[in-house]
């Protein structure tokens, strides 16, 4: 397989609200009502605009919730980036393997932000927060991810934008083996 992809990944330490990026992703719940952690920073620097366009999205898409792994679309409002892709990660259980879940919050994302003619796109780390996600496998799945799918939408870089360097310097030795392994 080819590392060509590699080119189009990034990481960084900060503050996702702030990327001046084409969409964020908004590691929401499935209210998309806000919340704490990156949903929450998300809303409040959106503004309240965001809640009622999530409000709209609940009536008209997923009155029910919006389900593990699946996507949603609104404008970022006051934020730097014009959309946010709203995506419900899945909570870590360790009796039942929920990874293909996880996998389709980021490939979901993907096609959704190149269908909206999106070339760039940041990403926190979905689900490792108090969701509860060995942060170390929960990379390894971005990295197949990203390796198996932007190779698809060339125009489009991404930026994985993590809380802390400890987080990014751990994502950096995941992405260091699977690249080693995948040339």
């Amino acid at each position: 397989m080819s590392t060509a992809w590699t080119n189009q990944l990034n990481w960084m330490t900060g503050d996702i609200t702030r990327l001046e990026v084409d969409a964020i992703v908004n590691a929401a719940n499935h209210s998309l009502m806000g919340g704490g952690g990156v949903d929450g920073a998300i809303h409040r620097a959106a503004g309240p605009e965001l809640l009622e366009a999530c409000k709209k999205v609940r009536r008209e898409h997923w009155p029910d919730g919006l389900p593990d792994g699946e996507v949603a679309l609104t404008p970022g409002f006051s934020l730097p980036a014009r959309y946010v892709i709203h995506t419900v990660g899945p909570v870590y259980a360790k009796t039942k393997d929920k990874s293909h879940l996880l996998a389709n919050c980021y490939r979901k994302s993907l096609a959704l932000a190149a269908d909206h003619g999106c070339t760039s796109l940041a990403f926190p780390a979905i689900s490792t927060g108090i969701y509860g996600y060995p942060f170390e496998a929960a990379a390894r799945i971005v990295c197949n991810v990203m390796a198996e799918n932007l190779p698809n939408y060339p125009e489009l870089q991404v930026t994985l934008c993590f809380f802390s360097d400890a987080d990014a310097r751990a994502f950096q030795a995941v992405f260091d083996e699977v690249t080693r392994t995948t040339e």
